[in-house]
């Protein structure tokens, strides 16, 4: 157990990240430099707590407790201040194994994106900064807020500063929907989902309040009320809140649009940590406050996983758009993610966090191959590329490495996750792991369209990168291999990914 003196760190994590994007906004006047050196100081120190708090704490025995929906969570480390006593309101941090993992990603897929953007971003960078570190300082609070209304209060703040994300740095696609319709376009799906999720948390406390004669928003508070009629109904706007975000099929329609749009950092952001949100919040709320309504909606929540794992892939298949492409094997994943969360067995979950994990770290990855090749060539379309074999040294070797990690190749995170949900989940839901298994061909192909046309097809990559240079009104520069920072910053998530897969054994306790 963290010492009480210690507990300072959990407002801190979230603290850091928003006084170093107010600091960004701040100097920009004086330098543009300074706003990005920052960001990347604070997004060190945000990662550099996570791993004193994996340190020093005891996490043993933390995967059991998650299913004990019932059961008093035994938080490693606890901040509660009073915030609005009257209404049963407390700015309530709290942390176990789920959330310190969650937050470590956090930390370490923000050092990620700040490092991707430092050439990509030139106008308003202070600007871009403090939206950057406050929609990641809203995501760390989402994964430590405990009272309902404070959890609340971070999920709908990290909307609007992704919003400015896409809709001011984002790219406009030929032939495609512009940046403030996919800005728009996701804000209000999550702002729709959200309200409809804080209808249930209203609910929620006032059958609580009808019961102990106690207005509370504390989450082990409301543990075990009892609902009756109730429970399904207010599961279902948890669950609508959440299914949007993740995005589970059909509540997915904002995402494809959003990563195409989003700048390089934006989609690390969303598809990094932004999407894990939602599976944590079914983890930590929707499966412990409503058990009974959640076994009975197992069956439906799987089948919908188990679509979105197939449709997710078929479409990714079809793209000819990079990011497009990445953006529904997204979809497709976390139809796994479904799978694991409502199997409900502890290697399942086990599984599960390793997957969101994995997930984070090649996604980003091949989020960010996909922004250093359009500073190249100032095109996505896969159709336009090949030999970049031949041309790089380094990029090729490691788009190779990226895609077989999300095809889920033995020795990274993405076969240890995959592996874990599907045998966890095959003694009670045998039929929806089989239909998943299948689905494992799609992913196959899809990855290997990716690394065909865009390495081994037909040698034209200087000419497009000409072209298109040319087509944007840009000087004409020769074609350059991977940057030591960008390069160290591929090199970083990859023996992450090596790690999970070779050694998950700390991670699992």
């Amino acid at each position: 157990m963290i010492e009480l003196q210690q507990t300072w760190m959990l407002p801190a994590l979230i603290a850091i990240p928003f006084i170093a994007g107010l600091l960004c906004w701040l100097v920009e006047r004086f330098n543009k430099r300074l706003p990005r050196w920052i960001a990347l100081i604070g997004m060190t120190l945000t990662f550099a707590l996570s791993l004193v708090l994996w340190q020093y704490g005891d996490y043993s025995g933390m995967s059991k407790q998650v299913i004990a929906p019932q059961a008093n969570v035994p938080w490693v480390a606890e901040f509660m201040v009073p915030w609005i006593p009257s209404f049963g309101i407390s700015f309530h941090l709290a942390l176990d194994g789920l959330s310190l993992l969650m937050v470590g990603l956090t930390g370490l897929l923000g050092i990620a994106a700040v490092a991707c953007s430092w050439n990509e971003i030139q106008r308003r960078v202070g600007f871009f900064h403090l939206n950057l570190l406050w929609s990641l300082g809203g995501v760390i609070g989402v994964f430590l807020a405990i009272d309902l209304f404070l959890f609340f209060f971070f999920w709908e703040m990290m909307l609007v500063p992704i919003y400015f994300l896409i809709a001011i740095w984002g790219h406009d696609v030929v032939g495609g929907k512009t940046k403030e319709y996919a800005a728009t376009k996701f804000f209000i799906y999550t702002q729709a989902s959200g309200l409809i999720m804080l209808v249930g948390i209203l609910i929620l406390v006032i059958i609580s309040y009808a019961q102990k004669g106690v207005v509370s928003f504390n989450y082990n508070d409301l543990l075990g009320t009892s609902l009756g009629g109730w429970e399904y109904p207010i599961m279902l706007c948890f669950f609508i809140g959440f299914a949007v975000k993740l995005p589970i099929f059909p509540f997915h329609g904002w995402l494809p649009d959003a990563h195409a749009q989003a700048p390089t950092a934006g989609s690390v952001d969303l598809a990094g940590v932004l999407i894990k949100t939602a599976a944590y919040g079914l983890i930590r709320f929707v499966i412990p406050l409503f058990p009974a309504a959640s076994q009975d909606f197992a069956p439906i929540a799987m089948t919908l996983g188990t679509i979105g794992i197939f449709y997710g892939a078929w479409l990714a298949f079809m793209q000819t758009d990079m990011k497009r492409l990445l953006a529904y094997t997204s979809i497709s994943h976390m139809g796994f993610v479904v799978l694991a969360i409502y199997a409900g067995t502890l290697i399942s979950l086990q599984g599960l966090m390793i997957q969101m994990l994995a997930h984070g770290l090649s996604s980003a990855a091949l989020f960010i191959m996909a922004g250093q090749l359009y500073e190249r060539l100032h095109t996505r379309d896969l159709t336009l590329m090949g030999g970049m074999w031949g041309q790089f040294r380094y990029y090729a070797p490691i788009l190779m490495f990226f895609c077989a990690a999300l095809l889920g190749i033995p020795g990274t995170g993405n076969f240890i996750g995959e592996f874990l949900i599907l045998f966890g989940a095959f003694a009670d839901y045998p039929v929806f792991v089989v239909f998943a298994t299948f689905s494992l061909v799609l992913a196959g192909l899809y990855s290997l369209i990716l690394i065909h046309r865009a390495m081994f097809g037909s040698n034209n990559i200087k000419e497009v990168a000409l072209r298109e240079t040319e087509t944007h009104g840009l000087p004409s520069r020769p074609l350059k291999d991977l940057g030591k920072r960008e390069l160290s910053l591929l090199l970083m998530l990859a023996a992450g990914l090596v790690w999970l897969g070779l050694y998950p054994q700390p991670f699992l306790d």
